[in-house]
């Protein structure tokens, strides 16, 4: 199949798994010269690819997911660590699915849906992509708005700077600066470490808490959904996708933008387990629950345990960073989501008279999550509702994903065997956490 000039690549090298191997030489061993130089050739072949799973990931680490992290270290110590484990290969299945697709068809989330299933069940995917984007953004402007106030800064006036500057960012016609810019400041989340590490955690009780996950328990079964919720976030499938497209990765480039997910899911999920060792290890070690309302309320609660550095400038800073990375990615696939549902031009390589429904989606979407933190909403409690919606809104979203992988791909190119049957169970799982637990914990 050629799409824009790309050919498929052989079907050998399209099916999941690992390419087959080349012989080697018949003179024997490569000298280490040329071994050296074909090792620095494939490090530039995968740097060229890097960037459209590390920034979706960082970006899955938002303010909202670090928000939630710190409620499940503050109220069940280290009894959240398993999941934030098991969910590693869940999410690296689920994104994998949306690069193959995107490399594969050069062609968006949305727009597959359409062309696949119609414009009714495109706009479908697209209100749910709506729903969960501005929830989302919401999330990262309060997280935004609570670093401000840390440091005794006006909100009003971070987050007007931090939406005008973020638009600024979306308007140069320029992918890959927005990718470069985006990934700076989601490496910002790294601070955590420092403050986990700070926490000084006891090995023996952080392993013991690895075999605790008290399912009976309704407060538990909220924070698991909202978990759940916090990692696999329909908004994450759009931007992945569209951002392979956008970057004009080819089919030849397959094996390193899975490399690029698995590095991001990994990345993203040890930025969660550091912040719930973080809170666990200070606030859930004194045996009482606490719930936390608020990122101040986070940072000054734990500065005792960290001091300043550990509790304001590191926790902070990796809140910053997580919060501006994600409103971009949020606000990007927004706009990918509604520029490919109605078959407008949808690219960051356009310029504004190229793709004026395009930019004029991004910049309503930042304005509008900006606004809404504005009026002062409570940040903690708003935060785990969304993260409960994201859960509910799960089947559409992978519902669309594993049906598009079925059917828009070339039968090589598909998933087969045992693999297959792993992204069916996992994804299967996660949806029915998602439903169960929700339902469990707020009606039950």
């Amino acid at each position: 199949m050629r799409r824009g000039g790309a050919d498929y690549a052989a079907p050998e090298k399209l099916s999941h798994g690992r390419p087959r191997r080349a012989a080697p030489p018949c003179s024997g061993e490569l000298p280490r010269a040329g071994a050296r130089r074909r090792g620095l050739s494939r490090l530039f072949l995968l740097s060229a690819v890097v960037g459209p799973g590390l920034m979706v990931m960082l970006a899955d680490t938002d303010a909202g997911s670090v928000v939630t992290a710190a409620q499940s270290g503050a109220l069940w110590g280290y009894g959240m660590l398993l999941p934030q484990l098991l969910l590693i290969p869940v999410l690296y299945v689920v994104q994998e699915m949306t690069v193959r697709l995107g490399v594969l068809t050069r062609k968006g989330h949305g727009e597959l849906i359409r062309e696949a299933f119609g414009r009714p069940w495109a706009f479908l995917s697209v209100l749910t992509l709506f729903i969960a984007a501005v929830g989302a953004l919401v999330t990262e402007f309060a997280g935004i708005a609570g670093v401000s106030q840390l440091f005794g800064v006006p909100k009003a006036y971070t987050v007007v700077l931090a939406a005008l500057l973020l638009i600024g960012l979306g308007l140069t016609g320029s992918y890959r600066r927005v990718e470069r810019v985006g990934i700076a400041l989601g490496l910002f989340e790294l601070f955590f470490l420092p403050a986990a590490l700070m926490s000084h955690p006891n090995p023996a009780a952080l392993v013991h808490g690895l075999g605790q996950m008290p399912l009976g328990n309704r407060s538990y079964l909220l924070l698991l959904a909202a978990n759940v919720g916090a990692v696999i976030m329909p908004w994450m499938v759009f931007y992945q996708q569209g951002a392979v497209v956008d970057k004009g990765l080819r089919p030849s480039q397959l094996r390193g933008a899975r490399v690029d997910t698995l590095l991001g899911a990994v990345v993203t999920q040890l930025v969660m387990i550091f912040v719930i060792i973080a809170v666990a290890a200070t606030i859930g070690r004194s045996g009482h629950a606490t719930a936390l309302q608020s990122i101040p309320e986070i940072s000054r609660v734990l500065q005792p345990f960290l001091g300043f550095v550990g509790a304001k400038l590191a926790f902070g800073l990796g809140i910053l960073g997580a919060s501006l990375v994600a409103a971009i990615v949020v606000s990007v696939a927004a706009a990918f989501g509604i520029g490919e549902a109605f078959g407008c031009p949808h690219s960051l390589n356009s310029q504004i008279g190229e793709a004026s429904h395009f930019y004029l989606a991004y910049v309503l979407a930042l304005v509008l999550g900006a606004g809404v933190v504005l009026t002062g909403l409570p940040l903690v409690h708003l935060t785990i509702d969304i993260e409960v919606m994201n859960a509910i809104l799960l089947p559409i979203v992978l519902g669309f994903l594993l049906a598009l992988e079925a059917k828009a791909l070339p039968a090589q190119a598909r998933m087969h065997g045992p693999y297959r049957w792993f992204v069916y169970l996992a994804t299967g799982s996660v949806i029915l956490i998602g439903l169960v637990t929700t339902f469990h914990a707020v009606v039950g």
